[in-house]
């Protein structure tokens, strides 16, 4: 059902682009929606149940919409989800959404593991030099991982730049064991 998602997801960026839309705070509202709709085992029976009258279920939607300040544009998205009995797919829309308006605004999602915290001069440095070698801006997220020794690990999408001290040490390894 990736595909659902897909199509949902590339449909939205469109109108995020098209209707000049603020595509952080779209997110952050489809993200809010997603997680009431995770959290509520009584949002979901409500959403999902063929037996409850769409206006019930747009009635509902729009008092959360009312309550979170959220977009006309996500509440239209939403509806249509209920509508078509594909509320279900909404976290996952909301991932392809986020790959979708990454990719077109020229980001890159960098997962960034180190052995430590990094301070915030040697973040911006990691940053810059890891923009400097995808072509993208980055937008990252950072994880600490002890068993690392020392150093850090990117990943942007399928691609591992492995600068850590255990990765510096399995490469030793390898070149003296061959």
């Amino acid at each position: 059902m990736a595909a659902v998602a897909s199509i949902y997801a590339r449909a939205f960026a469109d109108v995020v682009f098209d209707q000049h839309l603020d595509a952080n705070r779209a997110i952050a509202g489809l993200r809010g929606l997603a997680q009431n709709f995770s959290d509520s085992t009584d949002l979901r029976r409500v959403w999902e149940n063929p037996a409850v009258p769409a206006e019930q279920k747009r009635g509902l939607l729009d008092a959360i919409v009312r309550r979170e300040g959220i977009d006309v544009q996500v509440r239209n998205l939403v509806a249509v989800l209920i509508d078509h009995r594909r509320v279900q797919f909404l976290a996952r829309i909301v991932e392809q959404l986020e790959k979708e308006l990454n990719a077109r605004l020229g980001f890159a999602e960098a997962q960034i593991s180190s052995a430590r915290e990094l301070g915030e001069a040697e973040k911006r440095s990691l940053e810059t030099e890891i923009a400097k070698v995808t072509g993208k801006k980055i937008r990252p997220q950072y994880q600490l991982d002890a068993s690392l020794l020392g150093g850090a690990v990117v990943r942007v999408g399928s691609t591992i730049y492995d600068g850590s001290v255990k990765g510096q040490l399995e490469k030793i390894r390898e070149a003296i064991s061959s």
